[in-house]
């Protein structure tokens, strides 16, 4: 069985530039045909950036789709800013965009952070969701965030982990998130550089089941890497401003809204268990736990069915 791949690379027929208030101005695009079915695309980190490859995910025809950068990275403004950004202003974000947008309720696709900011987005708005597709699931739990970041995945990369251990002293690596955070959001350049490089490609070279150097390779471009570094670790410090196991104690909230969930087998950076967790809780929605994946999208099986869910929610047969 052949399987599917990203839809041919579209331009937008719509962008701009929305204030969200904070001093932020959020920058969207939309991509497909007007009027047809609406959906937002969230892009992950927090601190990444919607490329335009993900235009792809969808079937041009089928779809009118916003994506946008959220705040403090990629094309919105203020760059890498932490002032007013937490999970519940994007929350706000999505619900102004929808408005925007003209719509009742759209289709939610998330992936990593993006399926916590769409889990969290759902919970709150069901009522605005028509289905969610969610991808590498993250809910950001203590748990979660110690495997990544203290102990756990540091056993599987030992040599990514020394490169990440590296910037910081060895007095201060019992909380590495809290040490990245004094260089992150320190007045020296030259830590801040540093650090940045080296958080981010420990999540560049740690989310592909092989190496894949077209994925990890822009983790390591400096402007990208400051933000992503600085906005990433400001949520996680804060463990995204959620209740410990919010998103999963809440999820019934979410049975009424039809939705997939997609899990790489061997997903590094966010254990599966998880998405099983959230499978048990969630009946409304098809959960596939795919084989030979890790967590990127870029995975073969892991693309497959997110383009398979885009289609089916579509009514592409």
């Amino acid at each position: 069985m052949t399987l599917r791949t990203f839809y041919p690379a579209i331009e937008p027929f719509e962008t701009g530039m929305m204030d969200v208030g904070d001093g932020h101005m959020v920058y969207w695009e939309r991509v497909g045909t007007r009027g047809a079915k609406p959906a937002v695309f969230l892009h992950g980190g927090p601190g990444g950036t919607s490329l335009p490859k993900y235009r792809g995910f969808f079937d041009p025809a089928l779809y009118d789709v916003i994506l946008f950068d959220q705040r403090g990275c990629g094309k919105s403004t203020p760059n890498a800013s932490l002032e007013a950004n937490t999970t519940w202003h994007l929350v706000a974000d999505i619900e102004r965009l929808r408005k925007m947008m003209g719509v009742d309720k759209w289709l939610v696709f998330g992936g990593s952070w993006g399926s916590t900011l769409a889990l969290a987005y759902a919970e709150t708005h069901p009522e605005r969701v028509s289905e969610l597709v969610v991808r590498g699931i993250y809910t950001l739990t203590r748990a979660e965030l110690d495997w990544y970041y203290q102990f756990g995945v540091s056993q599987m990369f030992p040599d990514k982990w020394e490169r990440f251990l590296a910037p910081i002293p060895e007095a201060e690596r019992g909380d590495m998130m809290a040490a990245y955070r004094k260089r992150l959001v320190g007045s020296d350049r030259d830590k801040q550089v540093e650090a940045a490089l080296a958080w981010s490609l420990w999540e560049g070279e740690t989310i592909t089941l092989l190496p894949e150097p077209s994925t990890s390779d822009p983790f390591g471009e400096v402007d990208y890497a400051i933000a992503f570094a600085r906005i990433e670790n400001h949520y996680f410090v804060h463990a995204g401003w959620l209740e410990e196991g919010q998103l999963l104690r809440d999820a019934g909230k979410l049975n009424g809204i039809p939705g997939v969930i997609i899990h790489g087998r061997y997903d590094m950076p966010c254990p599966a268990t998880y998405a099983w967790q959230l499978h048990k809780a969630w009946t409304d929605a098809e959960f596939f736990l795919v084989e030979g994946a890790g967590h990127a999208s870029s995975e073969p099986g892991i693309l497959d069915r997110l383009i398979y869910a885009t289609d089916k929610f579509g009514g592409k047969r």
